[in-house]
C-alpha cells in the first residue's frame, strides 16, 4: 500500500506500525508520501535537545522519520522527492501571541507602522483617504509618538490637517491608545464634560478639552461608533493574514482574543481547506462570547488540528508606551501616573475562576508590575480552589515584573508568554518609564529561564512585525536591526539561539497543550516545516533578522513558495527635486542641482555594464535616466509605474552579465523594489533628493544594498 509500512495493520494500529517502523526498525522498507532529502535540518527532541538531520520521510501529513540520507533512502519507496539543495529546514514557527484578523485588517487599512515623524504619518493618512474616497470612516493603526520624538501625544487638530471632512480613527502601535480627528470626536459625543470610563483615560488640554487621544477603555467611546466589518471584509482580512504568516514561516498562531463570530469564520475556513496555519484561539473575556463558546466545553483539534479553542484572554492593564501599564509605584517620568489597572484582585479572581471552572486555560495580558501582581494573586487563588486543574495558565507579556514576583511564575506553574521584539521596540523609552531599579525585572528572559519557567515566544502582531526571525534577532542580540545599542540592551537577559528556537517551537506548542502533535519534527507529529535561505544557527547573530523563508509546509502540503527573480542585477534610483511628487505629472525639467545629480549618477555608473534603462512616466525620471542612457548608447524605455509585475518580467528577460537601471519616483520605488524580490521595506519621502539601491538576484528573491551618491 502506498504511504504505509510493508505488512501494515488496518486502522490505528497501522499508524502505530508506521511510527515503530521509522523509529525502531531501520532495516524495514517503509514507503512514504514525501522523501525530503539533502537538507540542513534541525529539530528538538522530546527533551528539548537540538537534533540534526539531512533527510525526512512524511506520510499522511505527518513525520515518519528524520535522519541521514543513507539511513532513510531505502524506506523512501515510491515517495515523491523534495530536493532541499542543502537549504536549512526547521519546524514551522509558532507565534504564541498574535492577532490574526488584526493583522489582516491592518493590511487592508491605513498603515502607520514605521513612520518616522508626525508629518510622514499625516501624509500616509492623506494618501489613504485618496485611495478610499467617500464620507465613511477611515481607520488604521501603527503610530508611535515616541519614535516621532514628540514628547507628547498627537492631537485631533493635527489629524484634521490631513483629513477633516470625515471621521478618522487610528490605533497606536500597541493597541492601547487611539487617535481621533475632530469629526470622530464629535460623532462619539466626546466633549469637555465627558467622564473618563473605568480603566480608560481621555487625554485633555489645560482647559479640560479632549485633545484627540483616548487610552485603553476610553477607546470604546469612538470604536463603538465605527460600523463593524461585514463577512466579506473579515474573509478578506483572514486571507491576507494567512498569506503573510505563511510567507514568514509561521505555521501556528495563538490568537490572543477572538469573538464567537471569529471562531465561526475560522471553522468555515477550515471546512473549506483554506486554513493554512493552525490557530489556537483565546476567547476574548468570560462574558457572552465565552458563555456561547464554552457551552460544549473546549474545542480540540478541529479540522485535523487546524483550530483549537480551549483558552481565554483577559486583561489586567494597558501598555507601557501610553503609560497605561499599571505600576506599583508611579511612573519615573510621570510621577502623577501609576497606569490603569483594569480590575481589582476580586474582579480578576472571579474571571479566572469562571474560566477554570469550565476547564479553560487562562491567559492574562499583564505589562506593569502591579498588573502582573494582581494576576499572580488570582492564579494563586485559582490553584487553591482547583488544585488538580493542570491547565498551564499563562501571563501574556509579563513585561515589567517586580523581582520578588518572578519566582511565583515557577511556584504557580505558569508560562511566560513573551515577545522578544517588545524589548528592542521599547528600549528607547522603557527605562524612562520605570527607572533603573524596576528595569531589572523588565523583559527579563534570562531570569525566567534560569528558574525553569518556560517562555512561549511570539510577536504580538500587528503591534510588531509578524516575522519570527526579527524575534530571533531581538532575543539573541537585544539590539535593533541596525545594531543599536553596541553590545545589546541589558545583554545579560539575552537568550541563546537554541533557547530562542525552543521558545518559538516546542515550548510554544507546550503552552497550547500541543507538544505531542507539533512543535518539532519527531515521528508521529505533523509535518509542519520551513525551508530557509540561510542557517540561523551558524550565521553571525547580527544577520538573524535577515533570514528569509523560501517555502512553508503544513501537514506535508506546501502553502508558500517565495517567487524568485531570475533576471540580472538591477539598480533602482529614486530621483526627484525636494517637494516633487506624483501629484505633479507635468513637472518642469531638472533644476541645475538636479542636473548635477543626474550627471553624478551617470559618472558613478560609467564602468557598470547596462543592458537597459527603464523610467517611470515623469519628466525628471526621464531626464535622470537619459543622462545615464546617453553615456551608454542606450535607449530610455518608459514603463507603466502601476504595473510592477510587467516591469519585473521585462527585466527578467534581459540577458545576464549586465545590469538594468530603473529610475522611479517616490510613490513607485518601494513597489518596484518589492516586485523585484526585495523583502526589506524601503521608505522614501518627498523631501529626499534621491536614493540608490542595488538588487542582486538570489534563490527566492534578491539581496538589497543601499548605495550612496
Amino acid at each position: 500500500m502506498k504511504g504505509r509500512c510493508m505488512g501494515a495493520i488496518p486502522g490505528r494500529a497501522m499508524w502505530r506500525a508506521a511510527v515503530l517502523c521509522a523509529a525502531w526498525v531501520p532495516a524495514m522498507a517503509c514507503a512514504a508520501e514525501w522523501w525530503v532529502t539533502n537538507v540542513n535540518g534541525y529539530t528538538l527532541n522530546a527533551d528539548g535537545r537540538l537534533q540534526r538531520f539531512d533527510a525526512m520521510l512524511i506520510d499522511q501529513g505527518k513525520v515518519v522519520a528524520t535522519g541521514t540520507i543513507d539511513a532513510l533512502a531505502a524506506r523512501a519507496g515510491q515517495a515523491r522527492t523534495i530536493d532541499g539543495e542543502g537549504r536549512t529546514l526547521l519546524p514551522g514557527m509558532t507565534d504564541a501571541h498574535g492577532h490574526v484578523l488584526g493583522l489582516g485588517f491592518a493590511k487592508l487599512r491605513i498603515d502607520l507602522a514605521g513612520t518616522a515623524s508626525l508629518d510622514e504619518a499625516l501624509q500616509r493618512v492623506r494618501d489613504g483617504a485618496a485611495k478610499r474616497p467617500g464620507s465613511g470612516w477611515l481607520t488604521g493603526r501603527g503610530w508611535n509618538q515616541v519614535v516621532w520624538k514628540l514628547q507628547r501625544f498627537p492631537t485631533a487638530a493635527e489629524l484634521d490637517r490631513a483629513v477633516a471632512d470625515r471621521p478618522v480613527w487610528l490605533t497606536r502601535v500597541d493597541g492601547h491608545a487611539g487617535w481621533a480627528n475632530s469629526a470622530a470626536l464629535k460623532l462619539a459625543g466626546i466633549g469637555r464634560d465627558t467622564v473618563d470610563p473605568p480603566g480608560g483615560r481621555i487625554e485633555r488640554d489645560a482647559q479640560g478639552h479632549a485633545t484627540g487621544v483616548l487610552i485603553d477603555a476610553a477607546m470604546g467611546l469612538v470604536q463603538s461608533k465605527i460600523p463593524p466589518p461585514d463577512a466579506r471584509e473579515s474573509e478578506a482580512a483572514l486571507a491576507a493574514a494567512l498569506a503573510e504568516l505563511a510567507g514568514v514561516g509561521i505555521t501556528s498562531v495563538h490568537d490572543a482574543g477572538v469573538h464567537a463570530d471569529t471562531v465561526a469564520l475560522y471553522r468555515r475556513t477550515a471546512d473549506a481547506g483554506k486554513l493554512t496555519a493552525r490557530l489556537y484561539a483565546m476567547i476574548g473575556g468570560v462574558g457572552q462570547d465565552f458563555d456561547q463558546l464554552a457551552g460544549q466545553g473546549p474545542l480540540l483539534g478541529y479540522g485535523a488540528d487546524r483550530l483549537t479553542v480551549r483558552s481565554v484572554k483577559l486583561f489586567a492593564d494597558g501598555a507601557l508606551g501610553s503609560r497605561g501599564a499599571a505600576l506599583i509605584e508611579p511612573y519615573s517620568d510621570a510621577p502623577e501616573h501609576r497606569g490603569l489597572l483594569f480590575h481589582d484582585r476580586a474582579a480578576m479572581r472571579a474571571q479566572v475562576l469562571k474560566a477554570v471552572s469550565k476547564g479553560f486555560q487562562v491567559n492574562v495580558h499583564a505589562i506593569g508590575d502591579a498588573g502582573n501582581r494582581v494576576v499572580l494573586d488570582a492564579f494563586a487563588d485559582a490553584r487553591a480552589k482547583f488544585p488538580k486543574a493542570e491547565l498551564r495558565h499563562r501571563i501574556e507579556h509579563a513585561q515589567v515584573v517586580a523581582l520578588a514576583d518572578i519566582p511565583r511564575f515557577k511556584s504557580l506553574g505558569l508560562i511566560a508568554s513573551m515577545q522578544p521584539t517588545h524589548a528592542t521596540s521599547d528600549m528607547n523609552m522603557a527605562e524612562d518609564r520605570v527607572g533603573r531599579e524596576r528595569i531589572r525585572g523588565a523583559y527579563a528572559w534570562r531570569r525566567f529561564l534560569k528558574q525553569g519557567t518556560r517562555i512561549a515566544a511570539g510577536s504580538d502582531f500587528p503591534v510588531e512585525a509578524s516575522n519570527p526571525f526579527l524575534g530571533w534577532h531581538a532575543a539573541v542580540t537585544r539590539q535593533s536591526e541596525s545594531g543599536e545599542p553596541p553590545g545589546g540592551w541589558y545583554p545579560g537577559e539575552a537568550m541563546s539561539r537554541v533557547e530562542t528556537f525552543r521558545a518559538f517551537t516546542l515550548d510554544a506548542a507546550f503552552a497550547a497543550h500541543q507538544e505531542k502533535r507539533q512543535g518539532s519534527l519527531e515521528p508521529g507529529k505533523w509535518a509542519d516545516f520551513i525551508l530557509l535561505d540561510r542557517d540561523p544557527f551558524t550565521i553571525p547573530a547580527r544577520e538573524l533578522h535577515a533570514v528569509r523563508v523560501l517555502e512553508t509546509w503544513v501537514a506535508g502540503t506546501r502553502v508558500f513558495q517565495r517567487p524568485g527573480f531570475a533576471g540580472p542585477p538591477v539598480i533602482v534610483v529614486r530621483h526627484a527635486e525636494r517637494g516633487e511628487d506624483a501629484a505633479a505629472p507635468k513637472d518642469p525639467p531638472l533644476s541645475a542641482v538636479g542636473t548635477q545629480r543626474a550627471e553624478r549618477l551617470a559618472a558613478l555608473l560609467r564602468d557598470t555594464p547596462l543592458s537597459a534603462v527603464y523610467v517611470t512616466p515623469y519628466r525628471r525620471t526621464r531626464d535622470t535616466g537619459g543622462a545615464v542612457a546617453r553615456s551608454k548608447g542606450l535607449q530610455v524605455t518608459e514603463v507603466n509605474a502601476a504595473d510592477t509585475a510587467a516591469l519585473a518580467a521585462r527585466i527578467a528577460a534581459q540577458p545576464p552579465g549586465r545590469a538594468v537601471l530603473v529610475v522611479g519616483h517616490s510613490n513607485t520605488v518601494p513597489d518596484i523594489l518589492k516586485a523585484l524580490g526585495a523583502e526589506r521595506a524601503v521608505a522614501v519621502a518627498d523631501d529626499e533628493y534621491d536614493g540608490l539601491w542595488r538588487l542582486t538576484p538570489t534563490r527566492g528573491g534578491a539581496l538589497l544594498e543601499t548605495l550612496r551618491y
